[in-house]
């Protein structure tokens, strides 16, 4: 059973910018003049106007540059999995979610595989477990994987009900065991809470649709969580993209909502755990995205990591180089584990420590 005991916080600074706002305007201005050229062109000496040939390769080159650049800064992958619906209800359902996330994904420029969803599969295990080995031997860019469907749970083992033979959280554990990438599970099925102990490492966010395997009644997060995903009325820090967070916490709210609303007593409780050890965090436990709980061991809290990951990216995000984005990451966590600490450290300490990390912070939108 996934156990719970903290919650988590999204760090940055006022305005919902990681900068001051004058400074992430000035981050794309050099010299003066903006990065990006307007590729003006003087008229060819002796009036004579540009070929219309040279024109259309000059426009491939300019084409062909920001492919490349677009896929070096992303190269992010999105595996959607379908599993068996058992009625045409569900089917209609899930059909309806996939297309969320996929136009989502499209949005995002992700690479998108879809498990599930061609009419003549008998075995969707074997064509999901081949989609992983393949993502797993990529070396670097996000892989996301949304599961929609059912579960089951019989007390000791959690599966994903597929077509054909289902998949077991042990199996897709071991799966995504040598995957380097930064990873994002969204489990939305039924009975999912174990797969949050089984994948949960450090890297990693995992979201379940509830908190033990024995809420097995068929869930209603999935359905809220598409919708959110890049859904701007759940930007709730108002930086033009919202993260898995924010997703989390509106699609869990709304189905608080439902419950609420049909005078029913909830069968599912969604919770998100993003650090590694295995535990969770339900959305009850955020005002916004920030923390109004502590973790009572003083381990690190969940939330920072998920808050830095979005389907679709802002346009300032997506000036950010992969590596000023790591960096970037980095600083955030150090930011959330020294407000942590805040009451174990003299105050110049503290705020010394603090000064030295927002200037830092300041200085990478300088950079990009």
């Amino acid at each position: 059973m996934a156990q719970t005991r903290r919650a988590a916080v999204r760090v940055g600074l006022p305005g919902g910018g990681m900068g001051h706002p004058a400074m992430e305007r000035d981050a794309v201005m050099s010299g003066g003049k903006h990065r990006t050229s307007n590729n003006e062109r003087r008229t060819p000496k002796g009036g004579e106007a540009m070929g219309c040939g040279k024109l259309m390769v000059l426009l491939a080159v300019l084409l062909l540059a920001w492919v490349s650049r677009a896929q070096t800064n992303d190269q992010r992958t999105l595996v959607l999995i379908i599993g068996a619906a058992g009625e045409p209800e569900y089917g209609e359902q899930f059909a309806a979610s996939a297309e969320l996330w996929k136009r989502a994904a499209t949005n995002g420029g992700f690479k998108i595989a879809v498990v599930g969803e061609s009419t003549n599969a008998e075995n969707d295990r074997a064509q999901l477990l081949g989609v992983l080995t393949n993502e797993v031997a990529r070396p670097a860019g996000e892989l996301w994987l949304a599961f929609i469907g059912h579960g089951t749970f019989d007390g000791r083992t959690a599966k994903f009900n597929l077509r054909g033979p289902d998949i077991s959280a042990g199996e897709l554990a071991d799966a995504l065991k040598p995957c380097p990438r930064p990873l994002a599970v969204i489990q939305c099925a039924s009975a999912s809470g174990p797969f949050l102990n089984a994948l949960s490492a450090p890297g990693r966010v995992i979201i379940t649709a509830t908190r033990s395997g024995y809420e097995v009644n068929a869930t209603r997060f999935g359905n809220y969580f598409a919708r959110a995903v890049a859904d701007p009325a759940a930007d709730l820090d108002k930086d033009g993209q919202t993260s898995l967070l924010e997703a989390f916490l509106m699609a869990s709210r709304q189905v608080d909502e439902f419950y609420q609303d049909a005078g029913r007593l909830a069968t599912e409780h969604a919770l998100l755990d993003d650090n590694g050890d295995g535990l969770g965090t339900p959305a009850d436990w955020f005002r916004g995205v920030r923390a109004v709980k502590k973790a009572a061991d003083g381990k690190s809290v969940d939330g920072v990591r998920a808050h830095q990951m979005h389907l679709v990216r802002s346009a300032n995000e997506q000036e950010l180089s992969p590596a000023l984005r790591a960096r970037r990451d980095e600083l955030e966590t150090q930011l959330s584990a020294l407000r942590d600490r805040k009451s174990q450290l003299k105050e110049d300490d503290y705020y010394n420590q603090l000064e030295k990390i927002l200037v830092e912070m300041a200085t990478l939108y300088e950079k990009k």
